[in-house]
């Protein structure tokens, strides 16, 4: 079974501080004015103060319930969808619970995590759960801080993060209606495990480990030429498994909401896929990669500015550490 009748009924954001424009990045990594623009083109990006990932992820949660016209009450699931933890244990989906009041509310609450693309593997998963009837709408709330990880000696990297919460409900389709979830598919290709990581926090390099001369293995690490090399073989064929047992071309596509992982990763899909300026959607310029957010943050300037509507055929694709290989196609 790939078509499901699961509908997209609401999203919402939450976005920290006022931004921070790339003129101030650029004086942090001490490199002359204009670089990080030519490098990354992401002109404003958000940085978290004091709020945690959960307070933010709370905040883009309510906004989502309150565009589909709901209560917290109305949930049969909270699925935290993140690349970063706020901390080991519990998971996130708890504390974002917690953090919306509800920590009585008995509501199953867990995480899913596949970096960058846990949005997109949330949906597809909790997707199967609402057409087999086992929950009648859910929650998926991706709620990423990059900020506090990032290692400022990668100027590259540290240069095209941001931080930022997005949400959205999911429920099964009523009678009648067109939308639902046309095709899923992931790879995973671990030749290329080490292209993006943080290697100390787990139990492989623990916190009790930490030393001033081992700091960076507690750091966001990424090379980025790497990735875009793997990732520029395995597209073609990967994206011939998505959309050919469907029936399904790139121009049946209004709308395309990419993994903002670098500029280069978007000139990629769409010299590669074939994708016109007018289906691509970007949000990088004004948000930076927020890892797992990126693609809910993407759908919800989408629904905001009347870029999809419903019917439209949309698809969610991008890549994530592993590496991973993913997309949802759908009808709006």
């Amino acid at each position: 079974m790939q078509a499901r009748h699961v509908k997209i009924t609401g999203t919402g954001r939450y976005l920290p501080g006022g931004g921070i424009a790339a003129e101030e990045i650029d004086r942090r990594l001490g490199t002359e004015p204009g670089w990080v623009m030519r490098k990354t083109s992401v002109a404003n990006r958000h940085f978290a103060g004091d709020e945690t990932a959960s307070e933010m992820g709370a905040r883009a949660a309510r906004e989502a319930l309150d565009a589909a016209g709901l209560a917290f009450a109305d949930i049969d699931c909270l699925v935290c969808a993140s690349g970063t933890a706020e901390q080991p244990i519990p998971c996130t989906a708890a504390l974002i619970q917690r953090a919306m009041g509800e920590e009585n509310s008995g509501v199953p609450c867990f995480d899913i995590n596949s970096t960058c693309l846990s949005f997109v593997t949330a949906l597809d998963v909790m997707s199967y759960l609402i057409e087999a009837g086992r929950y009648r709408r859910i929650l998926i709330v991706s709620s990423e801080i990059a900020s506090k990880g990032l290692d400022w000696t990668n100027k590259e990297s540290a240069a095209l993060f941001g931080d930022g919460a997005a949400a959205a409900v999911a429920e099964r389709t009523p009678e009648g209606e067109a939308s639902r979830i046309l095709q899923a598919r992931m790879t995973t290709h671990s030749a290329g495990a080490a292209h993006s990581e943080i290697r100390g926090g787990g139990s492989g390099l623990p916190a009790s480990l930490y030393r001033e001369e081992t700091a960076a293995d507690y750091l966001f690490s990424m090379d980025g030429e790497a990735i875009f090399r793997q990732a520029s073989r395995l597209l073609p064929a990967f994206m011939d498994g998505l959309l050919g047992p469907a029936g399904l071309s790139m121009s049946d596509f209004k709308l395309v909401v990419p993994h903002q992982g670098s500029v280069m990763a978007m000139k990629l899909l769409q010299r590669k896929l074939g994708i016109s300026e007018e289906q691509m959607l970007y949000i990088a310029p004004h948000y930076g990669n927020v890892i797992a957010a990126s693609i809910p943050l993407g759908l919800d300037m989408a629904a905001r500015e009347g870029r999809v509507k419903r019917g439209d055929r949309v698809l969610l694709l991008g890549t994530s550490a592993g590496l991973s290989l993913g997309g949802v196609a759908l009808v709006y």
